[in-house]
């Protein structure tokens, strides 16, 4: 049970606190964290350790399955903070608003909110997007890689600890950083486990990297589109400017 009293940390903190963990939750099928893709409208933080995150996406008739993925995973997310007594998430202007609201908010799985009109659970659609999510972080951290000079040859006898070596930038850390969190999908991993390998767990082919990069670049390139384009329909759709950490809005002590 949480027990760190909200009382005793400053409000910017607090405010920081919950910026991050909300920074944590990626669109599913755009891998791209929801306050990048300035989906959060508003957040306040309350007396008592109570959130409340309002959120908003491109189109009235975005996929609920993402939507109700989005908010399960901000109010996961946020409630981990040891601080925090509460989380309200709350879905603006969308077809199921009210049956996505009611199940984020109270506990339900997608299949309990939305019954017979639902295909199952998401967790095998939450799989299928962290697959993908892992290929396209590994294939920019590859590219980055070669265009400093690194052989593919060698490049496929790296190890974990090897790669966190590599991180010679702000950016290749940053590009770093994003694949080790997505490193697990194939498998648990270790220091001294292989750094580059398939989704089955197998090293990768220094002989066909080429054709293997080129392949999931091509399905990244169309990724990155539905990312712009869902910026520009948020954009027309809202007139606004994306939330930061300081445009936290109604945040109370």
């Amino acid at each position: 049970m949480n027990a760190v009293s909200p009382c005793e940390i400053p409000m910017e903190q607090l405010r920081e606190d919950v910026w991050l963990r909300l920074s944590r939750v990626t669109d599913p099928e755009l891998d791209e964290a929801v306050t990048d893709m300035g989906f959060i409208e508003s957040y306040e933080i309350r007396d008592g350790g109570h959130v409340h995150v309002a959120f908003r996406l491109p189109t009235y008739w975005c996929s609920p399955n993402f939507a109700f993925m989005m908010g399960h995973d901000m109010r996961v997310s946020v409630m981990a903070l040891p601080w925090v007594k509460h989380v309200d998430v709350v879905l603006g202007e969308h077809m199921y608003v009210d049956q996505i609201n009611r199940g984020v908010n109270g506990g339900l799985s997608f299949q309990e909110t939305f019954g017979d009109a639902s295909n199952g659970e998401l967790e095998e659609i939450r799989q299928t997007f962290l697959r993908k999510a892992f290929q396209w972080r590994q294939e920019a951290l590859i590219t980055d890689l070669l265009h400093r000079g690194a052989k593919a040859g060698a490049l496929v006898d790296w190890t974990i600890d090897r790669l966190r070596e590599a991180s010679e930038t702000e950016a290749s850390r940053h590009l770093i950083t994003r694949y080790l969190e997505r490193r697990n999908v194939p498998g648990a991993f270790a220091g001294g486990d292989c750094a580059l390998v398939s989704l089955d767990g197998t090293r990768l082919d220094a002989s066909s990297m080429t054709d293997y990069l080129r392949a999931i670049r091509r399905i990244r390139t169309n990724a990155e589109f539905n990312g712009a384009l869902c910026r520009r329909l948020l954009d027309e759709r809202f007139a606004t400017e994306p939330l930061n950490i300081c445009q936290s809005g109604r945040a109370t002590p």
